[in-house]
């Protein structure tokens, strides 16, 4: 799961995305309302948490806008402002949930949790391969019943693929989807990475589901069905 910070504070910033990384989620990182349209606009989030007090445009004008433009993002509000009425125009502009500051940490994930649990409908939150499992809520990985144990960034890319089943999956697929947003797409970290997952899910295995596609990309399935 991809997930956008809007918060001003570098020190607020860093210790949200530390902590959010740590429950292997994908984290970007917006410091002002213009950056954030642009990065919500152009990338693939399951998330949003906005801050109101935020330079150039308001908390309350980004999430306006990205109403009025329909997507459909679920937005956590997480700020200093804590008055009822802040609280109602938030909600009221189309944020998801409402969180002030300071907050406990394991708050703001069980909110976070809860957020992408209302997506079930639409997201799935167990993936499965073959024998390959993925419970996006436990943040549990297993093969054959048996517990893998995953990098946060290994988990991220599992995930991806899991979520492209039978598809071929490009580098910059991975790259925009899976690495945060300064990224840089000439360096061979992908590969790398690839290689460690493939080593974690099929090293042991008679059964391979890795697959490489030579000049394309990479694709998670059998190989009987590749």
């Amino acid at each position: 799961m991809r997930i956008l910070v809007v918060e001003d504070d570098s020190r607020v910033a860093s210790f949200i995305r530390r902590g959010l990384r740590e429950e292997h989620y994908t984290v970007d990182v917006a410091k002002d309302g213009e950056e954030a349209l642009f990065m919500a606009g152009t990338g693939e989030y399951d998330l949003i948490v906005l801050d109101l007090l935020i330079p150039k445009r308001s908390g309350l004008e980004v999430l306006r806008v990205l109403r009025g433009d329909r997507i459909t993002i679920p937005v956590l509000i997480l700020t200093a402002k804590d008055e009822p009425q802040d609280k109602v125009a938030g909600l009221d502009a189309g944020a998801d949930d409402y969180l002030t500051k300071p907050f406990p940490f394991e708050e703001l994930l069980a909110r976070v949790r809860a957020l992408l649990r209302r997506r079930g409908d639409l997201v799935p939150t167990v993936l499965k391969v073959a024998d390959l499992e993925l419970d996006t809520l436990r943040h549990r990985a297993t093969r054959n019943g048996q517990a893998l144990n995953l990098t946060n960034r290994e988990y991220a890319l599992l995930e991806y693929l899991l979520r492209h089943p039978t598809q071929v999956v490009t580098r910059t697929m991975l790259a925009e989807h899976v690495w945060e947003h300064d990224f840089d797409p000439l360096s061979n970290v992908i590969d790398v990475h690839v290689a460690r997952l493939r080593r974690k899910i099929d090293g042991e295995f008679k059964l391979k589901l890795l697959q490489t596609v030579r000049g394309s990309g990479y694709t998670l399935q059998p190989p009987e069905d590749a």
